[in-house]
């Protein structure tokens, strides 16, 4: 019995993972699209796949956008796999999205513990960017699309503004000159709520990161709730943030077409 439970769960989530994504979220990334000319025509496309509900939703986005868009692009996953992560549920979603998906191997949390590193969220990013890189140059990709949300860029604009004195968040669109791939992130106008309550409503197969030893205790968390205690005052927080960041001087400007 608690195998056909298992089973109808299952056929019910795939059937989700064909609807389309919402009207709301929908407009956000194609006005990021738009607005910084994220993807040109003929460009191949990587989404890096962590299994968090952002990359998950940003696939769905892509490969919504991929049949209807007048720009023509090719588009795939890949995922850094760490050790013993379970990658089936992520294979199953891309195989039911037309999607082709790769795992790159990486034991990340072993060399952070044996580095010893003090900064081991940030350690993570970097390397996870710098393997989905290398493997988008090696397959011939041009294109790395992240899933980092506008409250994503609130969060680093403070941690940078905290811990160096300086006013700057990651960009919308950055070229990695070494691997020659642009990195995009098409989620950026988008908020977490919004990313929530549609992994929710899609049925994504989201995992669960509980074997991560810095989970709950690193900057960025302390930071996340800083800033929802700010936003209890500032209502319209990322707004004001979005605004900021689009008028910052030099190369840290959010510049539209850049």
């Amino acid at each position: 019995m608690e195998l056909d439970r298992e089973a109808l769960a299952g056929e019910a989530a795939q059937e989700a993972w064909g609807t389309p994504l919402c009207h709301a979220l929908r407009r956000r990334v194609g006005r990021a699209l738009a607005r910084w000319r994220m993807i040109e025509p003929g460009d191949r496309v990587l989404v890096g796949l962590s299994g968090g509900k952002d990359s998950l939703v940003l696939l769905h986005a892509l490969s919504d956008l991929r049949g209807c868009s007048p720009v023509p692009f090719e588009l795939a996953a890949c995922t850094v796999g760490l050790t013993g992560m379970d990658t089936r549920g992520l294979a199953a979603y891309c195989a039911a999205r037309g999607v082709p998906y790769a795992v790159a191997p990486q034991p990340i949390v072993e060399i952070i513990q044996e580095r010893q590193e003090r900064s081991p969220c940030s350690f993570c990013a970097n390397m996870r960017r710098g393997v989905l890189s290398s493997w988008a140059a090696q397959h011939g990709f041009n294109r790395l699309a992240l899933g980092h949300t506008l409250d994503d860029a609130a969060e680093t604009f403070f941690m940078n503004l905290l811990q160096a004195g300086r006013a700057r968040s990651f960009l919308p669109v950055v070229h990695m000159s070494r691997a020659g791939v642009t990195v995009i992130r098409p989620l950026v106008l988008s908020t977490e709520p919004a990313i929530v309550d549609e992994a929710r409503r899609l049925a994504l197969p989201v995992l669960a990161h509980a074997a991560c030893p810095w989970a709950g205790h690193t900057e960025r968390q302390r930071v996340r709730a800083l800033l929802s205690d700010l936003r209890a005052d500032v209502p319209d927080l990322n707004g004001k943030l979005l605004n900021a960041l689009e008028r910052l001087s030099g190369q840290d400007a959010w510049k539209e077409g850049a």
